[in-house]
């Protein structure tokens, strides 16, 4: 399947000068948002969709937090102090820290939070593997006693999943969804409001109190907001979309379909500037529960199918410099990334032989259900081109068109495809989980307890555990290396290649800030 089949530039373009008007974007400090896709979920812990990682970057907090430069830095605590060889660590809370529904954040709320954060963030599991015991001495006062020192402490309770929220809350079974959004952060989002498949509100919360010192950088220092509301509007179609940032109906638009790039560019008092610098590397991403892929035989020719270079001209054809190729499971050019095995993913592919091997290691036709988004243009181009690879090798495909929500609630079934369950679904991988093993969700290999698709690969999780302990940088590079060596044996996912997302704005829109997107420090000039 070839780029053309896929993207179809003219027609978007000629769509975006009939599109429907969809009403203008409000002056003054309301800010008008196109998502990249519907909020399906509330629960950062329960889901790890950038949509739902957004929103929480607005509705709640983090003891700690990154700057631009990947530093940690403190967010609600005041600082830590560590005793005990390293073996014990007490992280006091800064005051002013409130939650929405005006009780007070205790100690005990962030130990409930960080439990369940734990119980399914790959970064969290290392923290809680070396946790004796996480407890709230006083109302102000986090208590950590470990095992053995863990100096990756304040940057996994850092991590954007890691919301503090109430203890009733934080109590939910890690497994279910929280049933409502109530956190400390700057915004409040605003339930009543809430139109599914279209809109998303959030408003100012005037009883936020933002760091005293430190610069905005990121998703760390002070969270000043200078906007009374921002309000979501999902467009489905790029080209409506396009057509209402052209004509000001919205102020700020995440993911602009890449087709349509050359032609936002054009615009009148329009911005186009890519701010997530850590990219998006593409996941075809095998249900290890279910037969075939309960096979690494099979998964090694399911990844050995596909050719990165392909996928990533149909995803990014028309803004090629924006694609990177020879991807492995860290990010191309950063410290822990590796080009060893990356051949593999390069064309041609000679698909009898794979048919061959497809059948000596005991495929028998069976049917391939695969989730497709078809509402994030970037996962529908990625998905088409990858599953008419894996067609060509011989998998019996049944690609299941859907929206994205659909694909978040599905991937979470465990039961069989005859009862609902899936074999593949294919997302993007947001490259800041993908610098270093340590947040890494894709290649965890601890069974249930993984990501899903529940892989059990135990000698990812060996190199793994090794990593946290390595003495020094050099020592950390071998052992990501010997990772993705034990990775083509036994693939989590197939990389599909990387890009990077560039996003578009009303140039009234100032101080956007850099990475993903985060509306305190923004301001709309109009």
């Amino acid at each position: 399947m070839k780029r053309r089949t896929v993207l179809k530039s003219a027609a978007a373009a000629t769509a975006a000068l009939a599109a429907p008007r969809i009403g203008h974007a409000q002056a003054g400090k309301v800010v008008t948002f196109v998502p990249h896709a519907d909020l399906a979920s509330l629960d950062p812990v329960w889901t790890t969709a950038d949509v739902t990682r957004n929103y929480s970057l607005a509705v709640f907090d983090t003891l700690y937090a990154y700057d631009a430069q990947f530093k940690i830095q403190p967010q609600m605590a005041d600082g830590a102090r560590v005793e005990d060889d390293g073996k014990t660590v007490e992280v006091t809370l800064r005051d002013g820290l409130a939650f929405h529904d005006g009780e007070k954040v205790l100690a005990k709320d962030c130990v409930a939070s960080i439990k369940r954060f734990g119980t399914r963030n790959p970064f969290g599991q290392a923290l809680m593997a070396r946790v004796d015991e996480i407890a709230a001495p006083s109302d102000k006062v986090i208590r950590f006693r470990l095992k053995k020192p863990f100096p990756l402490l304040t940057e996994a309770i850092g991590q954007v999943y890691c919301a503090i929220m109430p203890e009733r809350l934080a109590q939910t079974d890690p497994l279910k969804q929280i049933p409502e959004a109530i956190g400390s952060g700057p915004f409040k989002y605003v339930a009543s409001e809430r139109v599914p498949g279209s809109q998303v509100v959030f408003v100012k919360n005037p009883a936020y109190v933002p760091r005293k010192d430190g610069t905005p950088s990121f998703n760390a220092g002070p969270k000043i907001v200078n906007v009374d509301r921002v309000v979501w509007t999902f467009i489905p179609d790029p080209a409506t979309a396009s057509a209402a940032l052209q004509r000001g109906e919205i102020d700020w638009w995440e993911n602009p379909t890449l087709d349509l790039v050359p032609q936002i560019k054009t615009y009148k008092d329009v911005t186009m500037v890519v701010k997530d610098r850590t990219g998006e590397i593409g996941c075809m991403r095998f249900n290890q529960l279910q037969p075939p892929f309960n096979s690494a035989a099979i998964r090694r020719i399911a990844l050995a199918a596909v050719d990165q270079k392909e996928v990533m001209e149909a995803v990014c054809g028309a803004e090629p410099s924006l694609y990177k190729v020879d991807t492995g499971i860290f990010i191309p050019g950063t410290p822990m990334a590796s080009t060893v095995g990356v051949e593999r993913t390069r064309g041609p592919k000679d698909y009898e032989k794979l048919k061959k091997d497809l059948a000596a290691a005991g495929y028998k036709g069976e049917k391939i259900v695969v989730l497709a988004a078809t509402t994030i243009p970037t996962i529908w181009a990625e998905s088409q081109v990858a599953s008419d690879m894996l067609s060509k090798a011989g998998f019996n495909i049944d690609l299941q068109p859907m929206e994205w929500g659909a694909v978040v609630q599905r991937r979470a079934k465990k039961e069989p495809v005859d009862q609902g369950g899936w074999n593949i679904f294919y997302t993007w991988l947001g490259g800041f989980g993908n610098i270093s093993p340590a947040p890494n969700i894709a290649i965890r290999g601890n069974g249930e307890g993984a990501w899903f698709g529940w892989p059990t690969a135990p000698k990812l999780e060996a190199l793994r555990d090794a990593w946290f302990d390595a003495p020094d940088m050099a020592a950390q590079q071998k052992l990501s290396e010997q990772m993705q060596v034990a990775f083509w044996e036994d693939p989590t996912f197939a990389p599909l290649g990387m890009y990077d997302q560039p996003t578009a704005f009303k140039n009234y829109m100032k101080d956007v800030p850099e990475g993903w997107p985060q509306f305190y420090t923004l301001k709309k000039s109009v």
